[in-house]
């Protein structure tokens, strides 16, 4: 990042500090990465935020086929949601609350059913 201006979607120094122990190490014995994890984050978010397309990445971060690289993989891997997961029950914790919520709550108004029942109503037939 030191070669480049910063976009507002950047991590501050603090936000990096939370989030680079959830990043997975390099693969033993693989390749040594070409590009820092920080900037695939970076390009990530930017690519969140703007709504851009992947190939409309700026060409100051990483090419687009890396950071989609490492975004599919850690999709896959679980590595998302092992981010939220650990995040949130920083925040929970700091909070004062249990780390892991205890209950949770289903709205019935969340989920629509129709009178008129399953296949019937889309077919329009009476029975």
């Amino acid at each position: 990042m030191d070669n480049r201006q910063s976009y507002p979607s950047d991590m501050t120094d603090r936000e990096w500090r939370l989030l680079e122990a959830w990043i997975p190490a390099a693969k033993a014995g693989g390749r040594p990465r070409k590009y820092a994890m920080r900037e695939i984050v970076n390009a990530i978010r930017y690519l969140l935020r703007t709504g851009c397309s992947w190939r409309m990445l700026p060409h100051e971060f990483p090419p687009y086929r890396a950071v989609f690289h490492y975004f599919r993989t850690w999709r896959k891997d679980g590595t998302w949601e092992r981010i939220h997961a650990g995040l949130r029950e920083e925040v929970r914790q700091r909070q004062g609350r249990n780390r892991l919520p205890s209950a949770g709550i289903v709205d019935s108004q969340s989920v629509k059913t129709t009178e008129k029942g399953g296949s019937r109503a889309l077919t329009g037939t009476s029975g």
